[in-house]
């Protein structure tokens, strides 16, 4: 048995070592960081550290004479318990000095950098000022590439302040400060770059400055001053993005920086509302500058009902009152923002200023989002540590017995005991080894099943969930028809509620179903990547028990067609209503083919798949159908032709050719149905031989396009017209795809309204009429969510 041993302790240290290797190779650290201002009201004691993975103590100053870093006086006391005390609620919270080197700052930092000896004095005392007060890095914030700076020398700089940080970190033993920098949304500005490989070589990482890009002291024109998008091209964070990364700077290197705070404008005409409106200049304060929480204080003054809203197109949100027009980040566009830097690989991001949050309401939210922890890890630690806990276990049961055998037999039977002993003891070796190889067994099988589930989607969204069969049967009643909302081509959707109260809608898929996994697989990896408001969020999968369960965030209001066609339940949705909904399906299809990572189309845009969340706000679903491209690829042909009847362009149908312009086409469909409340399905006119486009196009045709209208609608009061809605559906069913408008041009109308000139439509082609139906089309129909849409299964193009 003693022989035994050293093998037992071997592989016990083996299997510790293995893990403590797997403990150290989680990956990076996703950054949660904020700025505190030492000239804000907000104590250190008061903030909540535990929303944080890093904390910037600001600021610290180059000191023009010494070119030394100091700290005022007045500050010494806060930046020297600013670590301690931040520890007190996070003890693994990491801090940081920054260094104000913007402004009116600029002309010393550039002094220092331009001269070797100037450099050196401040980087020797750079370093030590963070270690006498405690930092674990230090931070330049406010660094631009401009013609006062050399940036070549700034090169040298950072290169200097990374090797003196590294030599000092070998003589005191103690580990590397980080060495950070705010950069502006763009790596040129004016011709001038930042140096970009020794900004990747020399700093951990940059926070880019994704704010005010347009301010109220300079601009005599509204603008957002943190839009993540822009489809006009003005300034926004995503183009800036994507200006670094085309330099071949690494995303992992970037932090998206988060303002908490907005401007506002006085408007030059109160009548206005939208950007690029005329304005006179600041409102509220002396610079129009406003932190978040004195904005929704402002907001709450107006009394109840009155509120901001949120722009999903540029993520931002908008208050207006008279001749006052306010842009900020609300929670929502915190979110969307925080999702934004995620799916794009950043590394984190960071919030500027802690004290403008309200409550944390701002911070808690950034936080939420979070990111997923890599489980593969965990759950080899759990195998190593379990087996390691077996091992010692049958050690410790050999020798329990091998004791209790010699006390009960005494002396006299010592040699026979021996080799009774080792046989109990060969015996329970073997017995505990077939045990233990069980048991591995098991626990090899359980881990292959959750990794294999980690790794078909730890590519999709770190926020996805893979849920048990059990805990979805639970949630939906087991399936009960009561949960019960409905049945698609799919198969049945349930609602479900799970043990933390939330609400879900669980999609089911049938064993009857011609969809199958292929539909399933394009529906998680697609739909599991995007991210807005106006796009229904998958929150997980189950795949247990050869089920394929889709679960989503759960829309209470149904789908539009529920309220279309209803004679009664249609005057729910005013011509304000639609209007708002005709706008979220824009801004949604807009962000599927211009701002996500893929030029993504959908190919089955229609009212059933329109669903309404509380609100009555319209998220576009079902993407079972959806294809998607690189940016560089314009369009792409298939021989199995999907879609629904009446929704399908007629290149499409006749080549299998689709591009974006294949949603455009659709949503003219969808355009025509919600002005009004018709049927596609249906024929009109006077010998009832019309289709739903032919039948709007010989009216307006004719000038009589009242007649095609929702009678229950008045848009009297609105500056987006009626007949104007059925012009624009109307040029989006050209024959020609390229003289359909594209969806930046269909939301540009709809948002400038008669500001922009609309083309007289062509006579447009139609995709399947009910002759080419007759003539041409052989395919069996199935069972969709609406029955009054029939979908195309597998057509074979002409």
């Amino acid at each position: 048995m003693a022989s035994n041993k050293p093998i037992f302790f071997s592989f016990f240290f083996l299997l510790l070592f293995l893990s403590l290797n797997l403990q150290s190779s989680v990956s990076q650290t996703w950054i949660k960081a904020g700025y505190w201002d030492s000239s804000a009201s907000l104590p250190v004691s008061d903030i909540n550290s535990a929303l944080f993975t890093h904390l910037f103590c600001a600021f610290a100053y180059v000191n023009s004479t010494s070119y030394q870093l100091f700290v005022n006086s007045s500050n010494e006391q806060h930046f020297s318990n600013f670590t301690s005390t931040v520890k007190l609620k996070n003890p693994s919270v990491t801090t940081i000095l920054s260094i104000w080197v913007g402004r009116t700052e600029s002309t010393n930092f550039s002094l220092m950098v331009n001269e070797t000896s100037r450099r050196k004095a401040f980087i020797e005392s750079s370093i030590k000022t963070a270690r006498l007060y405690g930092f674990h890095g230090l931070d330049l914030y406010g660094v631009e590439p401009r013609n006062g700076i050399n940036m070549s020398s700034f090169g040298t700089f950072l290169a200097e302040w990374r090797a003196e940080v590294a030599s000092e970190s070998r003589n005191s033993g103690k580990t590397q400060l980080l060495l950070t920098m705010s950069a502006n949304r763009l790596p040129i500005v004016n011709s001038v770059s930042y140096p970009i490989e020794s900004t990747k070589l020399n700093l951990d990482w940059v926070h880019i400055r994704a704010y005010d890009y347009y301010v109220p002291t300079l601009d005599r024109f509204t603008g957002f001053h943190a839009a993540l998008y822009d489809p006009l091209v003005r300034a926004n964070t995503d183009d800036g993005i994507k200006e670094w990364l085309k330099r071949e700077f690494p995303a992992d290197k970037l932090v998206l920086g988060l303002p908490y705070h907005g401007y506002g404008w006085m408007l030059v005409n109160s009548g206005d509302s939208g950007i690029d409106s005329a304005a006179s200049g600041p409102a509220v304060t002396i610079d129009g500058s406003m932190g978040y929480k004195s904005i929704k204080s402002f907001i709450l003054n107006y009394g109840y009902g009155v509120e901001a809203v949120y722009n999903s197109t540029y993520v931002v949100n908008i208050f207006k009152i008279g001749s006052n027009w306010i842009n900020f980040d609300d929670v929502e566009a915190i979110k969307a923002k925080v999702s934004y830097a995620k799916v794009k690989g950043l590394l984190g991001y960071s919030a500027f200023q802690l004290s403008n949050d309200d409550n944390w309401v701002l911070s808690q939210a950034a936080c939420g989002i979070g990111t997923s922890q890599p489980k593969k890890h965990r759950l080899l630690v759990i195998v190593s540590v379990t087996v390691a806990a077996m091992v010692f276990l049958k050690i410790a049961i050999i020798c329990y017995l091998q004791k209790k055998i010699f006390k009960s037999q005494g002396k006299n039977g010592h040699v026979r005991i021996c080799n009774d002993s080792k046989q109990l003891s060969n015996i329970l070796v073997k017995v505990s080894t077939a045990g233990l190889w069980c048991a591995l067994k098991m626990l090899v099988s359980w881990i292959r099943t959750k990794i294999s589930a980690e790794k078909r989607h730890e590519n999709d969204d770190p926020n996805l969930q893979v849920f048990s069969f059990y805990s979805i049967k639970a949630a939906t009643n087991n399936f009960s028809n009561d949960n019960k909302l409905g049945e698609g081509g799919y198969g049945p959707v349930y609602k479900g509620k799970l043990p933390n109260g939330q609400e879900i809608a669980v999609k089911r898929l049938s064993k009857s179903s011609n969809q199958g996994f292929e539909e399933f697989k394009n529906e998680v990896t697609l739909t599991a990547r995007l991210q807005h408001v106006n796009l229904v969020r998958v929150l997980g999968i189950c795949t247990e028990k050869e089920e394929k369960l889709l679960v989503y965030e759960f829309m209470p209001n149904r789908s539009l067609d529920f309220y279309l066609y209803d004679p009664f339940k249609r005057h729910l949705l005013d011509w304000r209503r639609r209007v708002s909904i005709i706008e979220g399906i824009t801004q949604g299809l807009l962000y599927l083919q211009e701002y996500s990572n893929y030029t993504i189309i959908h190919r089955d845009i229609k009212a059933s798949n329109i669903l309404l969340d509380y609100e009555m706000n319209p998220k576009i679903s079902d993407f079972g159908m959806a294809k998607f491209f690189k940016k560089d690829e314009l369009e792409a042909n298939t021989g199995r032709i999907v879609g629904t009847y009446g929704y399908v362009p007629p290149e499409y149908v006749r080549k299998g050719q689709y591009s974006t312009k294949y949603d455009v086409y659709s949503f003219r469909v969808l355009l025509l149905q919600i002005i009004s409340g018709k049927r596609n399905s249906s024929l009109y006119g006077c010998h009832e031989n019309l289709n739903l486009l032919e039948y709007a196009y010989e009216l307006w045709k004719q000038g009589r396009e009242v007649e095609f209208f929702d009678a229950s609608l008045d848009d009297s009061s609105s500056s987006c017209k009626i007949i104007r809605c059925m012009q624009l559906a109307l040029l989006c069913v050209q024959e020609n795809p390229a003289d359909r408008p594209s969806m930046v041009k269909v939301f540009t109308i709809l948002k400038n309204e008669n500001s922009v000139a609309i083309s007289i439509p062509k006579q447009p082609t139609y995709s399947i009429t009910r002759y080419e139906r007759k003539e041409s089309i052989d395919v069996g129909r199935k069972k969709v969510f609406s029955v009054n849409d029939a979908s195309i299964t597998q057509v074979e193009p002409r």
